[in-house]
């Protein structure tokens, strides 16, 4: 594996090339026309242009971007999340043209892939299972509804993010909603097949992560809890979990070992299971790719994921013993997306004005965009990932509100308020963390910490003005560090109510 060409955008396209950069591989970045001078395609050795900004046009291309592998000379692809990464069709275009994949199988993708027939390769390894039916038409779906149990899920089959799903208590609308969620099925991931699940309330979601290489080694790196959710998608993600003692751990991984046999699995991968308060958990679904959340697991193992997911690709076998991987410490990783949260989260794009991250001692900010870069609004919302490290996890919820204060990012609205009211909120800062912890908590939202984002905004706006007026500007347009009349306030600070 010589040049790996990277299927996507964003944060994960960065953090891929990065991997492939330390493992010495040229980097290949592609890019819609949307993303021209995006932080992916400057570090990387090289790039190609796939077409316009539509996803569908660009990076949902499967014959652009073999295209662009055949231009750049690639032998290998890196599919990232979203977009094509559980597209078992892409996996074989790309293996049949003689290339590495990045990835497991494409027969592994597909089992997994459809819940249904993951279910079923799951039980048959005697993993619990939440109730479910499989009955493929809509009659047959209301007719076992009762068997399943109020309430219950309405899920799509294939795909994931919480489309095509929703939960009702209520059985005269369930045909209304099978039907509902046929339609986005079909729309989103072109396969309209539904089923019901039971919904388990007041439980966590709680996901293993493996690793499996091509000399049937796998193993399991631990739990991730995922249980701070907005409409089934994460928002806050830590490990380990305070609702897991190491019998109850080694127990899960053993299940993730077992589920990752079933579908005869190769590279890095997630199992995900809900777990209820009698401490029972149940297996939910496999994400056949590497997760948003993965640097949580990297910053408590020491294990590089993604550069493990090359090797692994390239025929390297895993160099560990289940015994020799030990967490260390306690880490959170917070999403930010452009988003106003105050408005129920409506997204946000525009031009990114001002750009401050934060810095210091166990503090990650793994991050997509620039400074007077934009923010296209025909891509997932995600900015950037912050993720910290401390030896408890009071320290590191500390350290992340610290950091988040710090985080400063202007011209679009973002989450950053609302991520602090999460880890400030007693139930969070308790570990009483639920998947309905939002809707029971922080649902409406109303922005508590207006003072101090003022304070922020009013502090970076001054810092740029001055910059500007001193022509301190580099020949890139890029400011560079000099002295702000706010260095110079010693002790004085703006404060509404001692001023």
């Amino acid at each position: 594996m010589k040049r790996l060409l990277v299927a996507n955008r964003g944060e994960i396209a960065v953090r891929i090339l990065r991997a492939a950069r330390e493992l010495g591989i040229e980097t290949v970045a592609v890019f819609s026309e949307a993303d021209q001078g995006a932080l992916h395609t400057r570090i990387a050795d090289s790039c190609q242009l796939l077409g316009p900004a539509e996803a569908s046009e660009s990076y949902l291309s499967i014959p652009k971007i073999l295209e662009a592998c055949a231009r750049s000379n690639a032998d290998a692809v890196h599919p990232g999340y979203g977009f094509l990464s559980e597209n078992s069709d892409f996996a074989e275009a790309v293996i049949s043209t003689g290339l590495h994949w990045v990835g497991p199988s494409p027969e592994s993708m597909r089992l997994m892939g459809d819940k249904v027939t993951a279910r079923q390769a799951v039980e048959a390894r005697g993993v619990q299972l939440p109730p479910a039916t499989e009955g493929r038409s809509t009659s047959e779906l209301i007719d076992s509804a009762q068997q399943v149990g109020f309430p219950l899920l309405v899920k799509a089959a294939a795909g994931g993010g919480g489309k095509g799903m929703r939960l009702l208590r209520d059985p005269d609308e369930l045909e209304t909603a099978i039907e509902e969620a046929r339609r986005i099925a079909e729309s989103a991931f072109g396969n309209d097949t539904v089923y019901l699940e039971r919904y388990l309330e007041n439980c966590r979601h709680i996901e293993i992560q493996i690793l499996a290489d091509t000399h049937q080694n796998i193993l399991h790196l631990g739990e991730r809890e995922c249980s701070i959710q907005r409409r089934h998608q994460k928002l806050v993600e830590e490990s380990p979990s305070v609702a897991l003692d190491e019998d109850l751990r080694d127990r899960m991984g053993a299940a993730a070992i077992q589920v990752a046999r079933a579908a005869n699995y190769v590279g890095a991968g997630t199992v995900e299971f809900l777990l209820d308060e009698q401490g029972q958990f149940y297996f939910l679904e496999m994400n056949t790719r590497i997760q948003v959340e993965h640097p949580v697991t990297e910053m408590i193992t020491g294990i590089d994921l993604v550069g493990w997911q090359v090797r692994i690709a390239r025929g390297e076998s895993l160099d560990l013993v289940q015994d020799e991987i030990v967490p260390r410490g306690h880490a959170i990783e917070c999403r930010l997306y452009a988003e106003d949260a105050a408005t129920g989260f409506i997204p946000s794009p525009g031009r990114i004005t001002v750009l401050r991250t934060p810095q210091g001692p166990g503090v990650r900010f793994d991050s997509g965009i620039l400074e007077n870069s934009d923010v296209p609004m025909h891509y997932d919302p995600i900015l950037a990932k912050l993720i910290v490290w401390g030896p408890d996890r009071e320290s590191a919820r500390q350290r992340c509100l610290a950091a988040l204060s710090e985080t400063i990012i202007l011209g679009v609205s973002t989450t950053t308020p609302f991520l602090q009211d999460v880890l400030k909120h007693p139930e969070f800062i308790a570990g009483r963390t639920t998947t309905d912890f939002i809707p029971n908590h922080l649902t409406p939202w109303i922005q508590s910490s207006e003072k101090d984002q003022l304070l922020a905004v009013a502090i970076a706006a001054a810092t740029e003005t001055w910059k500007r007026s001193s022509g301190t500007s580099s020949p890139s347009g890029e400011a560079q560090s000099v002295p702000s009349p706010w260095d110079r306030l010693g002790h004085w600070r703006l404060d509404e109510e001692n001023r």
